[in-house]
């Protein structure tokens, strides 16, 4: 994690992937982060976004565990961590001050 190297960035679909797992309170798997998007998330570039949000600290990822030896892959469980929380939070609350208004 690099936090010490100044705020935190905060791209779009970060942002998204942030809001779905914090209305859930709940992890999500990928598919499922697509899927609630709409068309806000993409299947080819979920995974790069969940990997970079990791190395951030935002997400952590819990791989899926089987009863047995399935030889199944794993999918992974993604959460939002209490960092990533404040991150949105805070970023949340930077557009709306910022937000411009409309003159009358």
């Amino acid at each position: 994690m690099a936090r010490d190297e100044g705020p935190p960035t905060l791209s779009a679909k970060e942002r998204v992937v942030l809001e779905l797992l914090a209305a859930r309170g709940d992890g999500m798997y990928g598919l499922e982060l697509v899927s609630q998007s709409g068309t806000r998330l993409k299947r080819g570039t979920v995974y790069v976004t969940l990997g970079r949000m990791q190395q951030k600290g935002l997400v952590v990822a819990e791989p899926e565990k089987f009863a047995d030896d399935s030889g199944l892959v794993p999918r992974r469980m993604y959460r939002a961590t209490p960092y990533g929380l404040r991150v949105l939070r805070v970023w949340t609350a930077a557009a709306r001050s910022l937000a411009w208004e409309v003159p009358s």
